[in-house]
């Protein structure tokens, strides 16, 4: 896909328990492994950025997207759905093609927030390279939905797999 231009890979996270912020560093760790094995690094600028930061011209200056959130009540996190809110127009139709991966940390479920965000990505025009990924946390009360979150390493590395995916196909 390059011709020895630098290629920008945008990783857009929430998190309040910190289960979705692994799955974004889990992401940014596999881009930047295979940017290595493809002796590439030069070539890759991985960038992990909180969804309350990210503006219009953060991803009009991306090639490809990681979105990692969590699903709140059934649907995106508010942060993660008020990050596609406020950017949604002023980008349509200008990111037609560009490939995208999205990680779900869930409770239980997950399925909510993946067609919440699948349906946006549609309309952004963007190419989802692989399944949507959802980690399911168990959580199923208050106490251990509100507690930190510890991702095991097979969540991880199909986080890393995602990152690393978006990576090959930039470079």
């Amino acid at each position: 896909m390059t011709n020895g231009e630098t290629r920008t890979l945008l990783i857009v996270w929430h998190s309040r328990t910190g289960a979705a912020r692994q799955l974004a560093q889990a992401g940014l760790e596999g881009a930047r492994d295979v940017a290595r094995e493809l002796g590439a690094c030069d070539r890759l600028r991985a960038v992990m950025m909180p969804a309350a930061d990210a503006q219009p011209a953060d991803l009009l200056s991306a090639d490809a997207y990681l979105f990692c959130a969590p699903e709140n009540l059934a649907s995106l996190s508010g942060a993660m759905k008020e990050f596609f809110d406020r950017n949604y127009y002023p980008v349509l139709d200008q990111l037609n093609g560009r490939p995208y991966a999205l990680a779900i940390s869930a409770g239980s479920d997950g399925s909510g927030a993946v067609r919440q965000a699948e349906r946006i990505c549609t309309g952004w025009r963007l190419a989802q390279i692989a399944p949507s990924l959802i980690v399911n946390t168990d959580a199923q009360t208050a106490e251990r939905i509100l507690a930190p979150k510890t991702l095991g390493p097979k969540d991880l590395e199909a986080a890393r797999t995602l990152g690393g995916t978006l990576a090959a196909l930039l470079l």
